[in-house]
């Protein structure tokens, strides 16, 4: 992956360009076709990706409704982060919207480079906490408009 390209990633916008080299080198690029499954709610997550090109749609299924669209994600977007932190199961279902080119990154490599890279650990992980904390923020906010909309009926 270039280095360039990663800089407009904002999870490793803060990073110094020797740091921005070190992650590119780990990032290993995947062709989706449209409709492919990136991964599947339930599963043990091991990577993170990254969209070269493309769109990826998040989505869970609702019992009763069906699939329910979360997000769609452009260019330039990053998901399934949370499985680098955590060893739970993915929360949702990732699908290619439309081919798309993807950077993966593999939960191991980017332990290693952060065991030996301190400084390059500290600037993700805070990184990593404040992307959760918005995206939790976000949820709160979806669930207070459905409970506001589901109070008048």
């Amino acid at each position: 992956m270039d280095p360039a390209q990663l800089k407009q990633v904002p999870l490793f916008a803060n990073l110094t360009a020797d740091h921005l080299q070190k992650v590119a080198a780990i990032a290993m690029p995947r062709i989706l076709k449209m409709g492919e499954h990136v991964f599947r709610e339930g599963e043990i997550g091991t990577e993170m990706y990254i969209i070269g090109t493309g769109k990826v749609r998040i989505s869970k299924m609702v019992p009763g409704v069906g699939e329910e669209a979360l997000a769609i994600l452009d260019a330039g977007s990053y998901f399934g982060e949370m499985a680098l932190i955590d060893d739970t199961p993915r929360s949702a279902d990732a699908t290619a919207q439309q081919s798309c080119s993807l950077y993966v990154i593999q939960k191991t490599d980017l332990e290693q480079l952060m065991f030996q890279h301190k400084d390059l650990a500290y600037e993700l992980l805070w990184t990593f906490v404040r992307t959760l904390s918005a995206r939790l923020r976000e949820t709160n906010d979806k669930i207070k408009a459905f409970f506001a909309i589901s109070a008048r009926f």
